[in-house]
């Protein structure tokens, strides 16, 4: 079992987060720490500060040196695949090859507060088809960006690259794990093919969540893959106040056979909430 926390860049000031980032990377028991990738806040103030996931992922890179890190994940409706390619390798370059590399399709439009994000920023919103077949395509893109040595041309429907080339690359070799979050058949199939670890929310029924993994065992069989090879990772809020449920949704989870588990931290942060987490969620 892993543990990690996931502190949401919005309606926050960067030295608290920075403050709960250096503390978490004091605490053994805390293995990895994320982020999140969104525009404009989809909680609290929708007016309110958020920052640039990838930005501030780089700028903690820098002031931690033992924790994974990572955003939970990253849209890949916001960034063109080779673009976010080099993001990823210059953030695992800082990091000294810390990098858990979280990438999924985006935001559903019966998200409003999500949705608004696209439109604000001039970016295109298509449909989950479309969208689920762009994120196979970039996660082919981007892995080969990570990992060929020559220059290449790709002609898919959604990517279309000439003379694409990747230099420098990434420090973990052959590349930084894939983390694919999400829940949808379709979604599960690219996991199948392309993820080193898959994450999925964990504030419903747990049960439902086991049959989500046991369908992606499935797929897995499909491709002749062996399904022990993708980490099932799970993200659970923390309740401050009542950490025997938030202890209670971790052995559950544990039970139904996830390992990697991403503990997301409210805002405003208490004093020592790092060795809080290890101390009342973790070691108990």
């Amino acid at each position: 079992m892993r543990f990690g926390i996931l502190t949401a860049p919005m309606q926050v000031g960067y030295d608290e987060i920075l403050r709960v980032w250096r503390e978490a990377d004091t605490v053994p028991e805390i293995e990895h720490a994320w982020l999140f990738d969104h525009l404009m806040p989809i909680a609290g103030d929708p007016d309110g500060p958020i920052f640039e996931g990838w930005t501030l992922l780089s700028a903690l890179a820098a002031q931690t040196s033992r924790l994974r890190i990572g955003l939970l994940v990253t849209s890949n409706r916001f960034r063109p695949p080779a673009m976010l390619a080099k993001i990823a390798t210059t953030v695992d370059i800082v990091s000294g090859g810390r990098l858990d590399f979280g990438i999924g399709v985006g935001s559903r439009p019966s998200h409003p507060l999500a949705r608004r994000e696209y439109d604000a920023h001039g970016l295109p919103y298509h449909d989950q088809a479309d969208a689920v077949a762009a994120l196979a395509e970039a996660c082919t893109v981007i892995r080969r960006l990570w990992t060929s040595p020559e220059p290449f041309d790709f002609a898919g429907s959604h990517v279309r690259l000439t003379g694409a080339f990747g230099n420098p690359k990434p420090v973990q070799r052959p590349h930084p794990p894939i983390m694919i979050g999400g829940r949808a058949s379709a979604t599960l199939r690219v996991v199948a093919e392309h993820a080193n670890q898959w994450n999925i929310p964990g504030g419903g029924d747990i049960a439902d969540l086991a049959g989500r993994s046991r369908l992606l065992d499935k797929y897995c069989a499909e491709i002749g893959r062996d399904p022990a090879e993708i980490t099932r990772s799970i993200f659970l809020p923390v309740d401050y106040e009542r950490p025997e449920v938030t202890r209670g949704k971790i052995a559950e989870a544990a039970d139904a056979g996830f390992g990697h588990f991403v503990l997301g931290l409210g805002n405003p942060y208490p004093e020592g909430v790092a060795q809080w987490v290890a101390d009342e969620l973790i070691r108990r």
